[in-house]
């Protein structure tokens, strides 16, 4: 794990902790007990209890999983009904999104796109990505995923030139709230929006991205609506998706 890594993971549960890091127990248990890190844990629940090949199941177990046994930061089932419904309004030829995790959300845009789509999806952490990957596999969506294992900011300028990417029809962010910022703006300066593109960030309240949502609803760029509904796997805390479409 490097050093840039492991700062960001403890912003994130300071952030997601109110200070207090014990409040959400995803920090991996490299304990005697267990040696299996709550990724890992994710992924073995899901191959004893879903069916290969069948994305809903997967899902649903994860699903599952997150709200019985352990919380975990996936997108989660009623946010991502949402983003079901704007993936199937946009019906994207090519997309992208910005944090694979566990490959949670890559699943559940994958299985409504076409086979002719392109989808790519990045993640920073080898580790969450090699999970990602299994379950991916598990799921039977491999071959409508292309995972990238890097940091954001050095792929989103080589989409054009290294993946044959003309312009995006859809985007979805949720990784590392505080470059939520910086990469849409990479994403505009290097001419990958289009006229109509759809950008969804989540987790726009709970942990928060308050300097995203400023950006796209004041820039003058986009038309940016917030919907609201709940933290992933937590019937108290408000979160929300932000979807802003790309006025070009």
């Amino acid at each position: 794990m490097t050093m840039v890594y492991k700062r960001r993971l403890w912003t994130g549960l300071q952030r997601l902790s109110g200070g207090m890091i014990k409040v959400f127990p995803y920090v991996r248990a490299q304990t005697s007990e267990s040696a299996m890190s709550k990724e890992q844990r994710v992924l073995q629940y899901v191959q004893q209890n879903a069916s290969r090949g069948d994305p809903d199941s997967v899902l649903a177990a994860v699903d599952k999983f997150g709200w019985e046994t352990e919380w975990a930061m996936n997108l989660g089932d009623v946010k991502g009904a949402i983003l079901d419904r704007f993936v199937k309004e946009t019906a994207p030829q090519t997309m992208l999104e910005l944090g694979t995790y566990m490959g949670y959300s890559a699943i559940r845009i994958a299985r409504l796109l076409p086979e002719t789509a392109k989808f790519m999806t990045v993640e920073f952490d080898q580790e969450n990505a090699a999970v990602a990957r299994e379950m991916i596999e598990f799921a039977g969506l491999q071959n409508r995923i292309i995972q990238i294992t890097s940091d954001t900011a050095d792929v989103i300028p080589q989409l054009k030139t290294k993946y044959d990417v003309e312009t995006l029809d859809m985007v979805f962010i949720d990784h590392w709230k505080d470059v939520y910022v910086r990469d849409i703006k990479l994403l505009e300066t290097n001419k990958l929006l289009r006229k109509g593109t759809v950008v969804v960030a989540d987790n726009i309240i709970k942990p928060g991205a308050p300097e995203y949502a400023e950006y796209v609803r004041t820039c003058g760029k986009y038309d940016s609506t917030f919907h609201e509904s709940r933290f992933e796997y937590s019937n108290d805390d408000i979160d929300g998706l932000e979807k802003s479409v790309f006025r070009g």
